[in-house]
């Protein structure tokens, strides 16, 4: 890029209508808008014009709304198919020239910029040197600004002083991995009381067992080869849970088993895609693998049919650790199964009330689904208090609350520890000698860069931002859902995994150390934070309020239908069942400031009154 862009540029941030990913965008739209830049969202049919740039109309339309627009420096996010990706970026600049539409053809366009999937940026870098830049998506605002050619000192104070933290926590994991004081991690003995190991050995022993010992977190990871042929796979998975249970960093082995086993299990897959994940497809499979894993817990995903008889069948073969159940997801609306919400929510609930007689955890995979879908953090927060109070409702006695930071990526580190906060205050509000809540954090998805240095990195980061929830208490998080470092590029192998709890376990002990020293801040009483804590604590109450003035029992399964049905939950980029849950759908929502609000249709941030006054309404 031959000049940095001045206050009068304007950019313009344009997705082909074929692809839904806003997000990255609008937080991109919002970080120029702080920085004192104009930007332009392309509408619909720009959009659309730019996803056939070699249409002659098109290219119109192209043309017209650069010009209309004064668009000086123009970014193409694009993250599906690479291949695509790159040729449309290649149509695009062509037709650009063709039409002189470059500052150095006497155009307006001064440069250039193109957003992806890591391979799709690859091919743009080598195939078309006019991109001035390209970003992968697991860029910090500060790079985002030094790409854009922007000095990150534009920043206001105030929202530099809220990127801070996670500039300082990534500059903490970065020096961590440099030093590799990870790779002398060691195990940590974890036997010593009498059901270690056995048929009778539980989450809720092992946590008592080892807290006594000072010895928290355990940990866990979510592990599954996947290879064509179903046999090869199976027994590949066993090796790879003995080498786990041998190497002793881990405690908790979750299988991650194909969408085959969830979907259909027991029946004849003939020749039926795999999807993915273990292919484990008979009670005695899973029993082979218990064995292979001892001493370790193990657990897997919950069927998408069949529910309560799958959960019947994992506590008589695995020992069941624990179980999760995502109540209106993993089903119709989401595609993964095919019970509708409804029927699903009604499974469930009586999975659920088997689950509380045999004193198992129950984990709620539920908020993280709808932040997949574009639902705002009080959505997040409101979700799991529901799932917990259902929990409570049916029976269950400890309610492990899953919580996944970094979702979306672009969330701020202080307000993932305002939403963490909120939800763990809000939930353990229903304790009390028949109902414990066990925190269990977790790194986002899709949080993770494909760099794999980078990546160890935000692993340590990530530890730091779990470890900041209660500074104060050495005792959590209890459990640390270790997502490994290779999320963005490879299913994670043992050594993988391996690496992935040495350099978490390593970032804890090293971060309390710096924190006892004074040399990173004590995020106990951060203002910002706690003002965000108590803002989200504020709507949330106010909409379980609501829901309990409008639903009779929002604790069953027809309660939590209605819930969502009605509005209360926002999920905006549902795909499926779109018209069963317009009024949960009919929000927008945007990045603000590093937190996922719903706004009006002219990017002003609602009120949680106002949206509520919204839903009595309808």
């Amino acid at each position: 890029m031959k000049e940095r862009p001045t206050r009068a540029d304007r950019f313009g941030l344009v997705h082909p209508a074929v692809d839904a990913h806003t997000l990255g965008l609008s937080s991109v739209a919002q970080l120029l808008q702080d920085c004192g830049y104009q930007s332009v969202m392309a509408d619909a049919a720009a959009c659309a014009a730019f996803g056939s740039p070699e249409d002659p109309q098109s290219v119109e339309i192209v043309e017209r709304w650069i010009r209309e627009h004064r668009i000086t420096y123009l970014g193409l996010s694009y993250r599906l198919d690479p291949a695509e990706g790159a040729h449309l970026f290649g149509r695009l600049v062509y037709q650009l020239k063709n039409r002189c539409l470059l500052q150095e053809q006497g155009g307006p366009l001064k440069g250039l910029f193109f957003a992806g999937l890591p391979e799709t940026c690859q091919r743009v870098r080598r195939q078309h040197p006019e991109a001035a830049g390209v970003f992968l998506g697991s860029e910090t605002p500060a790079q985002t600004l030094a790409i854009l050619g922007i000095d990150p000192v534009r920043l206001p104070h105030d929202l530099a002083a809220g990127m801070a933290y996670d500039e300082a926590r990534l500059a903490f994991g970065k020096d961590l991995i440099a030093r590799a004081g990870h790779l002398g991690v060691k195990p940590i003995p974890r036997g010593g009381y009498e059901t270690f190991g056995t048929r009778t050995d539980s989450l809720v022993s092992r946590l008592r067992h080892v807290g006594m010992r000072g010895q928290l977190p355990l940990f866990r990871a979510h592990v599954g080869p996947y290879l064509p042929d179903r046999l090869q796979a199976m027994h590949l998975f066993q090796d790879w849970a003995r080498e786990l249970a041998s190497d002793g960093l881990l405690d908790v082995l979750s299988i991650g088993t194909s969408q085959l086993t969830q979907a259909s299990f027991g029946e004849d897959w003939g020749g039926r895609p795999n999807g993915g994940g273990v292919p484990l497809n008979s009670p005695d499979e899973f029993a082979a693998v218990w064995q292979a894993a001892r001493p370790l817990l193990v657990r897997t995903y919950a069927g998408t049919t069949r529910i309560p008889e799958l959960a019947r069948m994992y506590e008589a073969r695995i020992n069941m650790a624990w179980h999760a159940l995502s109540l209106w997801w993993f089903c119709q609306s989401d595609g993964r199964g095919p019970y509708p919400v409804r029927e699903n929510l009604r499974q469930h609930l009586q999975t659920l009330r088997y689950i509380a007689t045999t004193g198992k955890p129950f984990e709620a995979n539920v908020s993280h689904h709808f932040a997949f879908r574009g639902g705002d953090d009080v959505t997040y927060v409101v979700s799991a208090v529901l799932a917990a109070r259902a929990a409570k409702s049916a029976g269950i006695r400890y309610f492990i609350l899953q919580n996944m930071l970094n979702t979306p990526k672009y969330t701020w580190g202080v307000q993932d520890l305002a939403k963490s906060r909120a939800v763990l205050g809000l939930v353990r509000e229903l304790q009390d000698d028949r109902f414990q809540v066990i925190l269990q954090p977790r790194a986002g998805l899709d949080y993770f860069s494909p760099d794999g240095e980078t990546a160890k990195a935000q692993l340590a980061a990530a530890t730091a931002l779990m470890d900041d929830i209660e500074p104060r208490n050495p005792a959590s998080p209890p459990v640390i859902h270790v997502v490994s470092y290779s999320e963005a590029t490879r299913l994670a192998d043992p050594p993988t995994v391996k690496e992935s709890i040495q350099i978490t376990r390593y970032a804890l002990d090293q971060y309390r150390r710096l924190r006892a020293r004074g040399e990173v801040d004590d995020m106990t009483a951060y203002p910002e934070v706690a003002r965000r804590t108590q803002a989200l604590l504020a709507e949330a109450h106010a909409v379980i309020q609501a829901i309990d003035a409008a639903i009779p029992d929002p604790a069953t399964a027809d309660g939590l239908y209605e819930v969502l049905a009605r509005g209360f939950l926002v999920v905006p980029y549902l795909w499926e069942c779109r018209e069963e849950f317009r009024a949960a759908v009919q929000w927008q929502t945007r990045l603000l400031r590093g937190s996922v609000t719903v706004v009006d249709e002219r990017g002003r941030p609602w009120r949680v009154s106002e949206r509520l006054a919204c839903v009595a309404r309808q």
